[in-house]
C-alpha cells in the first residue's frame, strides 16, 4: 500500500477482517521444543522485552527445511537486497552470488551463516496465526458509463483530518466537488472497490477512453484517517451471514442486496491511490511493500515490525485446511492488523485464485527468524 504499508493502514487488509470474526485456529503440528543451542545473537530481541522472544535452535527443528524449493526464495531475497536491513546488507553479495547456485549450495550456505531463531511471544507461545493478501485483479473504465460507475480516486487536498467518512464521501456535495477530476478509473461493483481498499492495491485490465486496453496498477497513496472497521463483523453482528470469508460476505450480500450501501458505510475508512504502469518484469512482481521493495508471490510476508524487522528471512510453517507450507519467506510488509510475536500475512500473489485463497486462509502458524551468525 506502502508502499502497501498501509494495508498497511489497510490491511490487513483482509487479515484484520478475519481474525476479527471467528475463533482461533488449532495450532500446525510441529515437533515438541527443543531447549535453546545458543544465546541470542547481537541486536535480537531479549527474552521478556517487546512483542517477541528468540530462541535460539537447531535447523532440524524447521519443518520441511530439506525439501524446499529455495530458487524461487531466493527471487524474494534478491528483491530485499535492492533495500536490505544493516544485519543483512553484508550478506548480499553472496546472496546474489548464490542466485545461479542448486539449491543444496544455497541450504548448505543458510546453514553456514545464519542461525535459526525460534519466534515466541512473551510468555513463550510458539503458536500464532496466518493470514493472507493479494492484488485484485478487475476490469475498469477510463470513463463511467456501460455499468461502470464507481469511481477510484486520487487523494485530494484535504484541509482537514480526519477527513469525509466513506458515507459522506458517497453522498455529501461538498466532499464529492473535492473529488471532482479526480478519478483515476471506474469499476461495476461497489464490493469490488471495497475488497480493493481494504487489500490497498490491485491490478486493473483498464479500457481508455479510444476503446484500447492496458494492465496498470493502483498503488495505495493515502486515507481518509479514519480507522478500518470489520464488514464481516458487521454481517454477523446482523445475523446477515454465518461466514465471514469474503465468498461468505459476498453471499450474504447476494441474498441482502439492499443492505450494500449500509455495509459500505459500516467501514468508514476510504482509501486513495496512485496509478503505476505494469509491464515488464513489474508484472512479475506484487506492488512495494513496508520495506520497500516489490512483494514476491507466495514468499513475502507482512509482520508485526516490532518483532521481526523488515527484510529478515524467515522460515515459516503452516498447515491447516487452507494450505500446508513449509518455506523461506521474506518479511517484507506489515499491516495495521498485524500485530503480535508469530503473525504472518502471506502475500498470495493476483487474481481469482489468489483472492480464493486469501479470502479464506486463517489457520496456525509457527515461525523462525534466520539471523546472521
Amino acid at each position: 500500500m506502502k508502499t502497501v504499508t498501509v494495508r498497511l493502514l489497510c490491511t490487513a487488509l483482509l487479515g484484520a477482517l478475519l481474525a476479527a470474526c471467528s475463533t482461533p485456529p488449532p495450532s500446525p503440528p510441529v515437533a515438541s521444543l527443543p531447549a535453546p543451542v545458543a544465546p541470542p545473537a547481537a541486536g535480537l530481541p531479549a527474552p521478556g522485552q517487546g512483542k517477541a522472544r528468540w530462541v535460539a535452535v537447531g535447523w532440524s527443528e524447521l519443518p520441511g527445511f530439506a525439501s524446499d524449493d529455495l530458487h524461487d526464495a531466493w527471487n524474494a531475497w534478491l528483491k530485499g537486497c535492492e533495500r536490505p536491513a544493516p544485519a543483512f546488507a553484508p550478506l548480499c553479495p553472496e546472496v546474489r552470488r548464490l542466485s545461479i547456485a542448486s539449491d543444496e549450495e544455497q541450504r548448505a550456505w543458510l546453514q553456514a551463516r545464519l542461525q535459526p531463531y525460534r519466534v515466541e511471544a512473551a510468555d513463550g507461545n510458539p503458536d500464532g496465526l496466518l493470514t493472507s493478501y493479494y492484488e485484485p485483479l478487475l476490469d475498469a473504465a477510463r470513463q463511467p458509463g456501460n455499468g461502470f460507475g464507481v469511481p477510484l480516486y486520487r487523494p485530494p487536498a484535504m484541509a482537514r483530518k480526519p477527513w469525509y467518512t466513506r458515507q459522506q464521501i458517497d453522498t455529501l456535495p461538498e466532499a464529492q466537488a473535492q473529488l471532482a477530476g479526480r478519478a483515476i478509473a471506474w469499476l461495476r461493483d461497489p464490493i469490488d472497490a471495497l475488497v480493493l481498499h481494504i487489500q490497498g492495491s490491485g491490478r486493473l485490465r483498464i479500457t481508455e477512453a479510444d476503446g484500447s486496453q492496458r494492465l496498470v496498477r493502483l498503488a495505495f497513496a493515502g486515507t481518509n484517517d479514519h480507522p478500518y472497521q470489520s464488514v464481516g463483523r458487521w454481517l454477523l453482528d446482523q445475523g446477515a451471514t454465518r461466514d465471514a470469508s469474503w465468498p461468505g460476505i459476498k453471499a450474504g450480500l447476494a441474498a441482502n442486496p439492499q443492505r450494500v450501501n449500509e455495509l459500505l458505510w459500516s467501514n468508514p475508512r476510504y482509501v486513495f491511490f496512485r496509478e503505476e504502469p505494469l509491464d515488464g518484469l513489474d508484472a512479475a512482481f506484487g506492488p512495494k511493500g513496508a520495506q520497500g521493495v516489490a512483494l514476491t508471490p507466495g514468499r513475502s510476508i507482512a509482520v508485526d515490525r516490532h518483532s521481526i524487522p523488515y527484510g529478515t528471512p524467515v522460515w515459516l510453517a503452516s498447515s491447516g485446511p487452507q494450505v500446508q507450507l513449509a518455506r523461506l519467506v521474506q518479511a517484507q510488509d506489515t499491516g495495521s492488523a498485524i500485530v503480535g510475536a508469530v503473525r504472518a500475512d502471506y502475500f498470495a500473489g493476483w487474481g481469482p485464485e489468489a483472492g480464493e485463497l486469501a479470502g479464506r486462509l486463517k489457520q496456525g502458524l509457527r515461525l523462525w527468524v534466520l539471523w546472521p551468525k
